[in-house]
């Protein structure tokens, strides 16, 4: 990242900043606030991390969920790309006591890319997070997002029905925003009306109506919520079910006709129901208004330029994890190498595993009743419900990514590794 930034360079902010002036603007800064971004974009970073620590200012990038650390810049530029970070974003250059948020746009290798960037006040300066918002993410389609066939089918099935709330669960980072717009782009019709509200307003979505929550000036999501109805759509998002009026709103919504999709964090599909029962929403109406819940997380892909197969196979937690001798007979199973293409990771890019609760009167008699989550989950995959495990199970088998891979990320959702 800085062989590009000599050390002329480095000399001659510091002969600015000696003499009593932040060169935010000048050519060497901006130089290298803009080599940063470029390298997080060439290495298809989510987010950019600019840190400072008592020795040194650290750069890592978030690539495929994992943090990447960067060769750092000189401490003594803090100040300096702090200071021009903020001017791009918008924010108050002399305000350093409070959080802020701010917005860049840049055109780098061709394409306009929008960047969310936050700063926090922290003990050795202010911390930086820049979110690259990317707009093919949103455009990717529901056929690249990572589903089997029957489930592929099923959420297909789902998100063409009338009314009723579709939820989406899993925790920061899990892939819920993109699922969602990748359904509203697959319903996206002329004879749709299709309104969202979201906090904040990530990516513009032609022909959608999108409201950002503004608490500020008491835009929350039942205020939007309640507009909306006024509007008379066919398909609501809000981005998040917080609280129990956002939830009654949204349930409302549901029972007079709309198709409302949100989020919920909770770590698996059933949780979902206990959750906003819990929340203190009716079970009557958690029964009657949902439709389905799917939890979802984001797992590593192979790079296949450089996989290699594994032929040190933990069988035994295969076993454990639900595979036939059948199923592991016929699977070939890889492991990361790396190359160039990957950095030298093994991994090249990321999709989804899922567990896709459908309800029917026997769970909606199980939420009615608010019976335990152990007993809703039993049900659940009595009828047929996929674990995350277990779809990441078949992932594995058919040699997209690795045992390890899916045990980080979806273990702990499941009692029987």
């Amino acid at each position: 990242m800085l062989q590009e930034f000599t050390s002329t360079d480095v000399d001659f902010v510091d002969r600015g900043e000696q003499g009593g002036e932040t060169h935010a603007e000048a050519a060497p800064i901006v130089r290298l606030v803009t080599l940063i971004i470029t390298e997080a974009v060439r290495m298809r970073a989510s987010d950019i991390h600019i840190e400072p620590l008592i020795t040194k200012l650290r750069v890592r990038y978030r690539i495929d969920g994992v943090c990447v650390e960067r060769e750092p810049p000189p401490k003594r530029l803090q100040g300096s790309i702090t200071t021009r970070i903020k001017l791009m974003a918008g924010m108050q250059i002399e305000e350093k006591r409070l959080p802020q948020d701010g917005r860049i746009r840049m055109r780098i290798d061709g394409g306009d890319l929008d960047f969310r960037v936050s700063t926090l006040p922290a003990y050795h300066g202010e911390s930086i997070v820049m979110r690259i918002l990317r707009r093919e993410s949103i455009n990717i389609g529901l056929e690249g997002l990572g589903f089997l066939r029957d489930d592929f089918e099923v959420f297909e099935k789902l998100i063409a029905r009338p009314n009723g709330i579709f939820l989406v669960t899993g925790p920061t980072g899990s892939g819920k925003t993109t699922t969602l717009y990748a359904a509203l782009n697959k319903l996206n019709t002329p004879d749709r009306k299709i309104i969202t509200a979201e906090d904040p307003v990530e990516y513009h979505i032609a022909g959608i109506n999108q409201v950002q929550v503004n608490e500020a000036i008491e835009l929350t999501f039942q205020r939007i919520l309640r507009a909306m109805l006024r509007q008379a759509p066919n398909i609501i998002l809000v981005g998040e079910i917080r609280d129990i009026e956002t939830a009654e709103m949204a349930i409302q919504a549901a029972l007079t006709g709309h198709l409302v999709f949100s989020t919920l964090h909770t770590n698996d599909a059933p949780s979902a129901i206990t959750r906003l029962i819990d929340m203190g929403v009716k079970p009557f109406l958690v029964a009657s208004s949902i439709q389905a819940v799917m939890a979802q997380r984001l797992i590593r892909v192979l790079c296949p330029e450089c996989k290699k197969e594994d032929t040190d196979v933990d069988f035994v937690t295969l076993r454990a994890m639900g595979a036939n001798e059948e199923q592991l007979r016929k699977a070939t199973f890889f492991r990361p190498a790396g190359c160039p293409k990957c950095h030298n990771v093994g991994y090249r890019g990321r999709f989804g595993i899922f567990e896709i609760m459908v309800m029917n009167q026997e769970l909606r008699e199980l939420a009615f009743k608010h019976r335990p989550l152990s007993e809703m989950r039993q049900a659940a995959r009595a009828l047929g419900m996929r674990s995350l495990l277990e779809d990441g199970l078949m992932k594995v088998m058919n040699g997209v990514t690795t045992l390890d891979e899916v045990l980080a990320r979806a273990a702990k959702e499941d009692a029987t590794v």
